[in-house]
């Protein structure tokens, strides 16, 4: 072993130029590859934290018009919603529906402060809408079943919003603010992204309007659903109670609007799997460049050292101990000057998972373990591909003709 190494060393040594020029094909093949291994990553990571965020195991339900007749009803008709449709999707569907949660708007209602006010009106929801459109606290708490069940007048605005009306998210917690003209205590700030609506207990503000039954659109939670058959399965059945409950066609798609948000989850995901593959076949596709010159040297350097396998194989070296020198040379070619591809590919996605790494649609641009041990099981069998072709060609040199070559 120690033998075989030295003899790798000599030989690298003695062609250094040619030895670098080819590593570096090999390691700018890699460090293609793991560079856009950790921006396929980062983006499907962005992907995966969005759909995990808002919650991708439900159907969102919007209030439409019919565009078909209909059992004597002409078409045109507004389906209007009840919070009471909610239990007749739980009741219709135990399988797939694990709960409804109704959400009613006002989106013209003002929201005085001491000094100022917002616009953007105000949802009403059920506690539980908090997980689905994942709404964290910066400050104070968010309203619970016990401020429904007593209709308590309790409202949690946005993070920009409180610092509008009161200077900061702390000072907002526990003031209170009017719309709708009666009071209203802020017991929560929020932050998110995108999201800036001033929430209030779906229970409360049925009471405060007298609008029992006016609700904007339903938030269909899911349950026991793994393919896209079953989620579309699903969405029909909600489909199909509505259309019972409100009398109007099944098949009328106008007449409520749907987002399956379990469906449209499972196809990004295969989406992200085929970018993922695609960059795969990329990558391998750039480091194939660097291999076919590392199988070229080596037929290079086969052919320079004819005489000295000539006189090895003279004085009883066995076609395995030349098949295996030709081999490992190219296999530590390709592995070091591979390894130094992934090293500096992994510096880069470093420096851009810090200055890009926490933007919206890129997360956290990294390569893990597995990706770094596939990589290394790719190097190995590249060299040991590379130096095939002129093992095989060593080992058929005859003692005879390769002295006598000059």
């Amino acid at each position: 072993m120690f033998d075989l190494i030295s003899e790798i060393r000599q030989t690298m040594r003695s062609n250094r130029l040619r030895t670098v020029l080819t590593g570096v094909s090999v390691a700018w093949g890699v460090f293609m590859l793991i560079i856009l291994l950790g921006v396929a990553r980062g983006v499907t990571n962005s992907f995966h934290e969005n759909m995990t965020a808002e919650s991708s195991s439900r159907i969102m339900v919007w209030r439409g018009f019919t565009s078909k007749p209909w059992h004597g009803y002409r078409d045109g008709r507004f389906i209007d919603f009840r919070d009471s449709d909610g239990r007749e999707i739980e009741a219709d569907t135990p399988g797939f529906v694990s709960d409804v949660m109704s959400v009613a708007s006002n989106d013209t209602a003002r929201i005085f402060g001491p000094t100022d006010y917002i616009g953007g009106g105000i949802q009403a929801v059920y506690p539980g809408s908090f997980d689905n459109d994942n709404i964290e606290t910066v400050a104070g708490r968010l309203f619970n079943e016990r401020d429904m069940a007593e209709g308590r007048r309790v409202m949690v605005i946005a993070a920009r919003n409180a610092r509008l009306l009161f200077g900061s998210e702390e000072a907002a917690v526990g003031s209170t603010v009017r719309c709708m003209d009666l009071s209203w205590t802020i017991v929560g700030v929020y932050d998110h992204r995108w999201r800036s609506q001033s929430y209030v207990p779906f229970a409360t503000y049925k009471s405060v309007t007298g609008k029992e039954d006016d609700v904007y659109n339903l938030q269909v939670n899911l349950r026991n659903v793994a393919t896209e058959a079953d989620g579309e399965a699903a969405e029909q059945a909600v489909r199909g109670t509505l259309a019972r409950v409100h009398d109007f066609d099944p098949t009328d798609n106008n007449a409520v609007w749907t987002w399956n948000t379990f469906s449209t989850y499972l196809k990004n995901r295969k989406v992200s799997e085929y970018l993922t593959l695609a960059v795969w076949v990329i990558g391998l596709l750039t480091l194939l460049t660097g291999i076919v010159g590392v199988s070229n040297i080596m037929f290079v350097s086969v052919r320079e050292r004819t005489h000295e396998i000539g006189i090895r194989r003279a004085i009883g070296a066995k076609p395995r101990s030349i098949l295996t020198q030709v081999l490992a040379e190219s296999v530590a070619v390709t592995a070091l000057f591979g390894y130094i591809g992934v090293f500096c590919a992994m510096v880069i996605l470093q420096v851009i998972d810090h200055f890009a790494g926490d933007s919206e649609g890129f997360k956290n641009p990294t390569v893990d373990i597995s990706i770094a041990v596939q990589v290394t099981v790719a190097l190995i069998v590249a060299g040991a591909l590379a130096g095939l072709f002129p093992a095989l060609k060593a080992i058929k040199v005859k003692p005879v003709e390769a002295l006598r070559d000059e």
